[in-house]
């Protein structure tokens, strides 16, 4: 028994392993790390040469193990702008399973011959507040813990890193020789044949003063209605995740010298559509009247002021709404099926980090044969029912969740369905026959009479 468990566990590695293409090498490698705001943007280009005899369509991206759960996006495109399928896939490195991305490459790559792939990644909660609680005074400090090596399953010839950060005085950074720093910019390398899965430790040590605000949760409603409007509600929980406030907080100090407060959080901007109208914005104590709105060429940007200034460990929540007219989210296929093409997320504040987003979308009474394609890879939740005014039937309510979210997850889910127009009479009808039923009873009661004994005038009579 045991001999075929062995058998069967190298099997799987074998395979696993075979995902790996020995006859790939990383010809090149520029990389670009960002650490301006609390996300840590990689992006860059790689040279992939193959080496062997036959030609190959896919390519592996992998992290350290140490990032793997701090990766929220990654998007790979070719030199002409055409983005590429990529999934995720474990792969035997250093004797354990690891996780990599399997690029789908659009044209495969001939033996001898080399191909350019440009990458984007976005990272969150990967930059560490150090120390972890200073003063209302105290600038903010972080740490990034990286690689000064492009981490592949594949040897690479040469490769240079450049590593930008919000402040010209670091405090410290590692310094893998050859290294330079010019103003905010670290340049590491060249480093030239490097090994499959080689780790340096990088780290660096530097002020950022920027947002650190995360949303813990959002509950996005999307309700649709075939009269023409598309009413959007959002319930926000926000937590400032830098560094926690060390001490008392003092408004006095606060107010008298407020360039002093690098770290807090007074306001933020939301991108609300174009044609948002009836905007409003509350929490637990009711409307927020700090709050502005400024249309613009092709969206509209409401400021947002929390009733109190956000340091670190400190959280809010509150309620945003607003209607837009259907036309520009919903239309009717020839085949006389109806199609829903709305964001699944939409624009909080700049470089925001969502950690949870669920969205219900509110579907008009009577639809049928429904069918939801999302952009990416969703937890689809039970559908429900819910029941608005005048509903006797109930509407169908689409459910879906993901967490680990940034911006470029600001895409648009397809919910496609089939409705009759014939609904569009529904609520009339049932307020005709309410209405008819209420002149029935008024009638009756005016024209009958419950009075137990006769009017005087009648018994003279």
């Amino acid at each position: 028994m045991w001999k075929l468990l062995v058998f069967f566990a190298f099997l799987a590695v074998s395979r696993a392993a075979e995902d790996v293409n020995p006859n790939l090498i990383n010809k090149n490698v520029v990389r670009t790390i960002d650490l301006n705001s609390q996300l840590v943007k990689i992006s860059g280009t790689i040279t992939i040469e193959n080496t062997g005899k036959t030609p190959v369509n896919s390519y592996l991206i992998g992290f350290e193990r140490d990032l793997v759960g701090s990766v929220s996006y990654i998007g790979v495109q070719e030199s002409q702008k055409n983005p590429l399928k990529v999934s995720q896939v474990s792969v035997i490195g250093r004797g354990t399973s690891e996780q990599f991305y399997n690029v789908q490459l659009r044209q495969a790559i001939e033996p001898g011959k080399t191909s350019t792939i440009i990458f984007e990644v976005v990272l969150t909660k990967a930059l560490n507040p150090y120390p972890t609680s200073i003063a209302q005074k105290d600038k903010q400090l972080v740490r990034y813990f990286g690689n000064h090596y492009f981490y592949s399953p594949y040897p690479t010839k040469t490769q240079k890193t450049e590593v930008l950060v919000s402040a010209r005085s670091l405090e410290n950074y590692s310094k893998l020789k050859p290294v330079s720093q010019s103003d905010s910019t670290i340049t590491y390398g060249p480093y030239e044949n490097i090994d499959p899965f080689s780790i340096n430790p990088l780290t660096v040590h530097y002020e950022n003063n920027a947002p650190f605000l995360t949303v813990t949760k959002v509950e996005r409603t999307i309700e649709i209605s075939h009269w023409g409007n598309i009413a959007v509600e959002e319930s926000i929980e926000i937590r400032h995740t830098g560094a926690k406030l060390k001490g008392s907080f003092s408004r006095y100090d606060y107010q008298r010298d407020s360039n002093t407060n690098h770290h807090s959080i007074k306001s933020y901007r939301t991108i609300l559509p174009a044609l948002a109208h009836n905007i409003y914005y509350r929490d637990m104590n009711g409307n927020i009247s700090t709050s502005s709105v400024k249309p613009r060429k092709d969206y509209i940007e409401l400021e947002l002021k929390p009733r109190f200034p956000l340091f670190g460990g400190w959280q809010s929540s509150y309620i945003l709404g607003y209607s837009v007219p259907s036309y520009p989210y919903l239309f009717k296929k020839p085949s006389g099926e109806f199609i829903l093409k709305i964001r699944l997320l939409d624009h909080i504040f700049d470089d925001m980090a969502v950690d949870e987003v669920e969205t219900n979308i509110v579907l008009p009474v009577g639809v049928s044969d429904v069918k939801v394609k999302t952009p990416y890879e969703v937890k689809r939740l039970p559908d429900g029912v819910t029941y608005k005014y005048l509903d006797n039937l109930g509407r169908n309510v689409i459910r879906a969740s993901k967490s680990n979210l940034v911006e470029q997850h600001i895409q648009d889910i397809e919910v496609t369905y089939t409705w009759k127009s014939h609904f569009l009479l529904h609520e009339p009808v049932l307020v005709s026959i309410a209405l008819f039923f209420i002149f029935v009873v008024v009638i009756i009661y005016v024209r009958l009479d419950f009075s137990i004994g006769k009017p005087e005038h009648s018994k003279k009579e």
